[in-house]
């Protein structure tokens, strides 16, 4: 598999596109004089143990982040030192989620003691040998600090230009004329699929409709990865009594497997919803400014 890590600099915004073999895999967008601070070593002090929330919040120095008592923060005392890595970047109104730093001494008072990889890494992680393109020179010169094989490419992200475009839109095209939309609630993510007239056929309607939602699946998989969604999502399939929809089962968790961050597939409640759970580590994608 042939793949290319993709940079392009708009205005202050980098946006980083990771293609395989041609196709979109994934895509982020990153501003490196604010970023979201996932991986960053940070000095700080317990300012409140919150034992109905299992975990400790933290000063970071300019801010509050929240350490759990499985990451590391059971046995700290309000008031103590401590050196944490941020684990999850705050989104949805929340803080930073945080990991104690072990054997790594905190430093003075609250503050940043060193900036995470960054996103651009994470794709890296998965494709070491990739090429890195950027449409900048002054782009190529930051990446350059930290990463090897960057090379100039006026047109980097020219190939999936368009496919970016449409991922500020709620709204997604499916095989077979189905689509998808997305609704982000501040407590799940809701995914609507709509056959349209994919389903229309006569004779054998269900088996027309489980065909359908099969062939589906891998892209619904893929915009799931290329949005970020994360968290609870619930997937309302096209027609299928909910009775039927776990025949769905091993398609779909067959797609979430090829996933980076390896979302879960929870069952198909009693309304027929595909509950999946997804990691979130960075912000979703229609959080991020564009």
């Amino acid at each position: 598999m042939s793949a290319v890590i993709r940079a392009g600099l708009r205005g202050g915004t980098v946006h980083l596109a990771l293609t395989e073999s041609g196709t979109l895999a994934g895509y982020t967008r990153w501003r490196p004089d604010a970023p979201d601070g996932v991986g960053d070593l940070r000095s700080g002090r317990i300012t409140a143990r919150a034992p109905a929330l299992g975990g400790a919040f933290v000063d970071l120095g300019d801010g509050s982040g929240f350490l759990p008592d499985s990451a590391g923060g059971k046995s700290l005392a309000e008031g103590g030192a401590v050196a944490v890595r941020i684990t999850r970047a705050p989104q949805g109104g929340k803080g930073p989620r945080l990991a104690l730093a072990e054997g790594v001494a905190p430093g003075a008072k609250p503050g940043l003691l060193a900036r995470g990889p960054g996103p651009i890494a994470e794709f890296r992680a998965l494709h070491p040998a990739a090429p890195i393109l950027a449409d900048d020179w002054e782009l190529v010169a930051l990446l350059r600090v930290a990463h090897e094989g960057v090379a100039h490419d006026p047109a980097s992200l020219a190939p999936v230009a368009e496919e970016i475009a449409a991922l500020a839109e709620p709204v997604f095209p499916l095989p077979q004329g189905a689509r998808g939309t997305v609704c982000p609630t501040p407590a799940l993510t809701a995914i609507d699929i709509d056959a349209g007239a994919a389903t229309a056929e006569r004779g054998d309607k269900h088996g027309a409709q489980l065909r359908l939602n099969r062939a589906i699946i891998p892209e619904l998989a893929r915009q799931i990865r290329l949005r970020n969604l994360a968290g609870a999502i619930l997937v309302d399939f096209a027609g299928m009594k909910p009775a039927a929809r776990p025949k769905l089962a091993p398609d779909l968790a067959a797609a979430l497997a090829r996933d980076p961050l390896r979302p879960r597939l929870l069952g198909f409640s009693a309304l027929g919803f595909a509950e999946i759970s997804r990691p979130r580590i960075r912000p979703p994608l229609h959080e991020l400014p564009p």
